[in-house]
This record gives C-alpha cells, structure tokens and sequence, in this order.
C-alpha cells in the first residue's frame, strides 16, 4: 500500500482554499434586490408618519396606534427578506447600521413634522411627509440590503 507523506503543493493548498471564497462571490453575485420587500417596509413607514394626520393637536392627544402593528408588520417583511434571499441583517455592517439608524431617525423626523403640520391646521400636508418617508426608507432599506449582500461578500 502507498501512502501519501507529504502534502499538498503550494498551488494546490491555494486552490482549495480560494475555491469557498470563490462559491461566496458566485452566490452573492446571484442575490437580486427584492425591491418588493423593501417597498414593503417604505409602505409601513409611510403609515406610521401618515397616522399623525388623524390625531388631534393638543391636550386631546392620543398617540397613533399603528405604532405595534407597524413594527410587527415590519418584522415579517425581515422574515421574508431572510427566507427568500438567506441574507441575515443580524450582521449586516455597520454601512447597512447607519442606513437603518438613518431610516428610524428620519421617520422620527417625519413624524414629528407631521404632528407640526397637523397642529398649524395642514392635515392635508402630510401626503407630502407620508410620500418623503416611504422613498426615504425605501431608499435606505436598499443601501442597508446591499451593503449586507456586500458583507456576505467578504465574509
């Protein structure tokens, strides 16, 4: 019986070892953005800010209570996200980090000059803040899936 003492060669070892790398790139080259989802989570956003239209301004206020239904909503859509492309947001980067810290901030935002709008009389000016928060999280939920698809990447 023969037996193999030494190892591989130097090209050889190289080779296998750029060969996982290689099925990584592959498959993060094959990952589309599933723009659908990420309009998803734009709607929800667009519902949160858009509710301060229907509150009433001052001592009579009574917060929206979209605001558990929206998160729930929202955490289906990351479910879906992870089934349909396998990319986790638990470690995403932190590029994909600030686009979500821009996209709670920025409905933040939104929602208090909404709640402004409303209080000057202007309920019909939050169509234009409800529409502002549904391409800004659009938008960020984009960079945030990229920037993790990127991640997988380099892994």
């Amino acid at each position: 019986m023969e037996t193999n003492s030494h190892g591989p060669s130097r090209d050889e070892a190289l080779h296998a070892l750029a060969g996982p790398s290689a099925d990584r790139a592959r498959l993060a080259e094959g990952i589309r953005v599933p723009w659908s989802l990420l309009a998803g989570f734009g709607a929800v956003a667009a519902w949160w800010v858009g509710a301060a239209g229907g509150t009433a301004p001052g001592e009579d206020y009574d917060r929206p209570a979209v605001g558990g239904l929206a998160l729930a909503v929202a955490l289906v859509i990351i479910y879906l996200i992870q089934r349909e492309t396998g990319v986790r947001f638990a470690s995403m980067g932190w590029q994909a980090g600030m686009a979500v810290t821009g996209v709670v901030a920025g409905c933040l935002v939104l929602f208090s000059v909404s709640l402004g709008l409303v209080a000057f009389g202007l309920h019909w000016a939050v169509i234009a803040t409800t529409v502002l928060a549904f391409g800004l999280t659009t938008w960020l939920t984009g960079v945030a899936y990229r920037s993790a698809a990127r991640d997988l990447r380099h892994a």
